[in-house]
């Protein structure tokens, strides 16, 4: 999963990102305002944490923004504004959830869960396939009793893999979900990954296999 964070403050961005990269999700970040809405409106992530004292444009103005623009990513406001009133100000300017700095990191990622979850999720935690099953929170790959650590590139291409395992996954996807809009990973990198992951697949025996469909993507098939 894809996730945005908008907040001045660097040092506390950057704990979030890390926080969150623990746990297996692909962070992006952004600095003020502006820049959070044009990364906002890309539709791109699965869920938006925004503050709502931000340089150029406050976070009430970025979220109204993107709801207008069509935007239903689920949207965080996590800020110092603590008063019932505030909350009731972001809560009805679309915000899904609000949270108050200081904070404890375990309910800051139970909200993260359960947001996700929310944003068209499979309810499970674990998404699984056949015979395996990605465990989120170690980073492994599980088939019955046996695992394997994935690194957090192969974790992620796993990831989306499984989270669209009953359709063909393009390149395109995979790319952006992983590297993102701005990156200039090529699609042979794509390949890399999708070799590595093919090879902990047999590692672990398991009938999942990894498809190349040609001029389309990547596809889930069991194997009998």
């Amino acid at each position: 999963m894809r996730l945005l964070i908008v907040e001045d403050e660097q040092g506390m961005a950057e704990g979030l990102r890390a926080l969150l990269e623990k746990q297996g999700y692909v962070t992006d970040l952004a600095f003020d305002g502006d820049s959070g809405l044009d990364n906002g409106l890309t539709g791109l992530y699965d869920l938006i944490i925004l503050d709502i004292m931000l340089p150029k444009r406050d976070g009430l103005s970025v979220l109204e923004e993107l709801r207008r623009g069509g935007i239903e990513t689920p949207v965080m406001m996590l800020t110092a504004r603590s008063s019932v009133t505030d909350r009731i100000q972001g809560l009805d300017h679309g915000a899904d959830d609000y949270l108050t700095k200081p904070f404890d990191t375990g309910e800051f990622l139970a909200r993260v869960r359960a947001l996700t979850r929310r944003n068209g999720m499979p309810l499970e935690d674990d998404p699984s396939f056949g015979d395996i099953r990605l465990d989120r929170r170690k980073l492994e790959l599980c088939r019955g009793s046996e695992r394997l650590r994935l690194g957090p590139k192969e974790f992620q291409v796993m990831e989306c893999l499984l989270m669209n395992k009953n359709q063909i996954v393009p390149r395109s996807l995979l790319c952006e979900k992983v590297w993102g809009l701005l990156s200039e990973a090529e699609y042979n990198n794509v390949e890399v990954y999708i070799s590595f992951l093919r090879k902990k697949l047999r590692a672990l025996h398991s009938n999942v296999q990894i498809l190349s469909i040609r001029n389309a993507g990547y596809h889930l098939e069991v194997q009998p």
